[in-house]
């Protein structure tokens, strides 16, 4: 189990208000690494009370992740109080539905730019620092999407198509140096994300149907696969995306 210990590691984690993001950060915590929780709501404070009853630090620094600004400030604030980033978990994110059609561009902007443009952002201001280090772990949210095109969400299958590619270009430039960069693609989970989804009663039941594991994923589905990327248990694994889908992508 040594293999998994993060003992003395500092990482950060996006989006860790609820979903997704909150188990992974808690996961990870688990696994023994004090944590840096990135959220653009400052004062919900839950996820780091349940990391701080494990026995390990959080703290939580705001930031809006649709402006670039905001980010390249936001990691120097972390470095402040945790000297070092090991492990960078870029999993914040928004959804935008409507038909192509009708799209906004508006909403393809908002969806662009948390999605994709600050998983950018991010990587490059946390890889100045690990390859300094000369080691890092970066750990991208893909999707599904990331290789089917999904309906009525076209900003949210671009971002997510980007992302996966995004991660295997940082591993291009970057294994060499001693970073990991490797992305996890989520099947359809049970977040507030995919809520319309959820009260779709045809859509709710096609989805279903065509899981193999016969259910829906919930959050608590990732903190095996983010420990695993996070660990030295994954130190010869670049530039790939881990599907965590039920045996959707199988079927």
């Amino acid at each position: 189990m040594e293999l998994f210990n993060l003992a003395g590691k500092v990482a950060v984690v996006t989006g860790t208000n609820r979903g997704i993001g909150q188990d992974i950060a808690i996961g990870l915590a688990e696994a023994g690494a004090d944590i840096a929780l990135i959220q653009r709501n400052a004062n919900d404070l839950q996820t780091k009370q349940r990391i701080e009853q494990l026995g390990k630090k959080a703290e939580v620094f705001q930031c809006d992740l649709a402006n670039a600004n905001e980010i390249r400030k936001v990691i120097p604030k972390i470095i402040q109080i945790f000297n070092k980033i090991d492990i960078l978990v870029n999993n914040a994110g928004i959804q935008r539905r409507n038909p192509s059609e009708l799209f906004t561009e508006q909403d393809w902007d908002d969806v662009l730019n948390v999605n994709l443009k600050s998983t950018f952002l991010l990587s490059q201001e946390v890889g100045r620092i690990m390859l300094q280090q000369g080691k890092g772990k970066i750990i991208n949210i893909a999707s599904l999407l990331s290789f089917q095109g999904g309906i009525n969400v076209p900003a949210y299958a671009a971002a997510k198509g980007g992302v996966a590619q995004l991660t295997k270009a940082l591993s291009n430039e970057w294994a060499s140096k001693g970073i990991n960069v490797n992305a996890i693609a989520p099947g359809y989970i049970a977040t507030d994300m995919n809520e319309a989804l959820l009260q779709n009663e045809t859509r709710n039941r096609q989805i279903l149907e065509r899981i193999p594991a016969g259910r829906w994923g919930n959050s608590e589905d990732f903190k095996g696969s983010v420990i695993y990327l996070a660990s030295k248990a994954s130190d010869y694994v670049h530039g790939h995306v881990l599907v965590v889908d039920g045996g959707w992508m199988g079927r």
